[in-house]
C-alpha cells in the first residue's frame, strides 16, 4: 500500500450490540478495514456509561489505546499483578502480549477510544487468569 485516507463519517459502523461475544451497547469502527491495513489494526469504539471491555490479553498482539472522549476505568497488568487507573481524554495506554487489561466506561456520556494493535492477525482474547506468567 503507498498510501490511503478515509474519514470516519465514511466508516461503516458495526453495532455490536447483537453479538454474544461483546458486551452490548460498543460500536466500532473498522478504520484498519476501511484503509485496508494489512500489518495493524486500527479500531474506534464507541462504549456507553457502565459498558466496557472486559480484562483480557492477547497471545502476539501488542495494544496501543487512546481516550479521545469520556472517563474510563483501566484495569491493567498481569493476573495477580494489575493496576486500577482512571483515564480520561489524552490518555495514552498500551499492553504487549500475555498482558491483561481493559476498561470500563465510568463517566455519564458514551467514551471514545482508539485501539491500535499489531500484528494484524485474528487474536481472540485469552484470560489473563488462565495465563502462566513468564516471569515465575
Amino acid at each position: 500500500m503507498k498510501y490511503a485516507y478515509v474519514h470516519e463519517d465514511d466508516v461503516e459502523r458495526v453495532d455490536l450490540s447483537e453479538s454474544d461475544e461483546t458486551p452490548p451497547d460498543h460500536e466500532m469502527l473498522p478504520i484498519d478495514d476501511a484503509l485496508g491495513l494489512a500489518e495493524m489494526r486500527a479500531k474506534v469504539w464507541r462504549i456507553d456509561p457502565g459498558e466496557e471491555i472486559g480484562y483480557h490479553a492477547h497471545s502476539e498482539q501488542e495494544e496501543l489505546f487512546y481516550v479521545a472522549e469520556g472517563t474510563f476505568s483501566l484495569k491493567l497488568g498481569r493476573s495477580g499483578d494489575t493496576e486500577v487507573v482512571e483515564a480520561g481524554p489524552g490518555t495514552w495506554w498500551a499492553a504487549g502480549p500475555m498482558v491483561g487489561h481493559g476498561h470500563r466506561n465510568v463517566g455519564d456520556e458514551t467514551g471514545v477510544v482508539f485501539a491500535f494493535g499489531a500484528p494484524a492477525i485474528e487474536d481472540e482474547g485469552l484470560n489473563p487468569h488462565d495465563i502462566d506468567d513468564p516471569r515465575r
